[in-house]
């Protein structure tokens, strides 16, 4: 009856293990099946063209490809600077909504989620236009200011794309934020203010410590998803391609080898190198911030 009752329970997560297999196992499998080839021109390109296996000389050629490893430490470091902004932001409000009533805390949460739910290349386009200095509001508001800036300019394009996606990502954040909150026991913040302290300090010292796991898994999330940064630096290359290169991100590299050069084994080789690099990073990440949850 147990077995029966197991394998009745199993069978509802065969959808899912089918989608896994099909969806990420067998691409995944494919894409290191693709690296491991190349194409060889023969006839000086006249007598066709032939799939050889090249073992790893891809992923040589691709450690020591100068563009693709600039782009990798040039997202690395924004990330950097524009994850931890961004859950900073999150969890500001998400102490905001927590300390006022459920009711207020509503209205406020469907107001913050509004940028989350409109789709990330949508977002791109309006905040192009709104830093465009022909259409855009905020270049004459600077004016107006004594601010000469330009968005799409070498030392102003990553804060543009960080504060696209910085208002594109807090709301997500802080609603997991906020519901980690929603899960401390009520008791210690009474306990607290009979003690004297302040909601501050309360907010510091008992309700942050509650929400370290949650942190940890938007950090993780937004780790994996800067790597793989596409639509905001395409968007923006058709704005400024003198800043914006088709080597930006590695994304942008895979997608120019891979549909415009026509290189799809380097690319898919490129693409598990920047899998490894994800990987890495999200446990080295996991690891660092595990130790101060536990």
């Amino acid at each position: 009856m147990i077995r029966s009752l197991r394998w009745k329970g199993a069978a509802f997560t065969v959808p899912f293990q089918l989608g896994f297999v099909f969806l990420y196992l067998v691409p995944i499998g494919y894409a290191v099946y693709q690296s491991l080839y190349r194409t060889q021109q023969s006839g000086l390109g006249l007598g066709g063209a032939t799939e050889e296996f090249s073992g790893l000389h891809n992923y040589q050629q691709g450690l020591t490809d100068s563009a693709f490893l600039s782009s990798i430490l040039r997202v690395v470091l924004f990330a950097c600077v524009q994850i931890p902004a961004m859950l900073f932001i999150s969890l500001v409000l998400a102490l905001f909504l927590d300390a006022v009533t459920s009711r207020l805390a509503s209205r406020f949460r469907i107001l913050l989620l509004v940028p989350y739910m409109i789709p990330g290349v949508v977002a791109a386009i309006v905040w192009i236009n709104l830093y465009s200095p022909e259409v855009g509001p905020l270049t004459p508001l600077g004016e107006l200011f004594g601010f000469q800036w330009n968005f799409f300019s070498p030392s102003m394009v990553w804060p543009s794309i960080g504060n696209l996606l910085t208002w594109h990502g807090i709301g997500y954040n802080m609603v997991i934020i906020y519901s980690a909150l929603q899960a401390v026991p009520r008791e210690l913040f009474e306990a607290a203010r009979l003690d004297g302290a302040s909601e501050i300090r309360i907010a510091v010292s008992v309700k942050v410590p509650y929400v370290r796991g949650a942190l940890v898994l938007t950090g993780l999330l937004s780790i994996i998803q800067m790597l793989q940064i596409f639509n905001e630096p395409a968007l923006f290359r058709n704005v400024t391609p003198q800043t914006v290169t088709d080597s930006f991100t590695p994304i942008m590299i895979i997608y120019n080898q891979a549909f415009n050069a026509g290189n799809y084994h380097y690319a898919a080789a490129l693409s598990v190198l920047l899998a490894l690099v994800l990987g890495v990073a999200s446990f080295l990440f996991y690891r660092l911030t595990s130790k101060e949850t536990d």
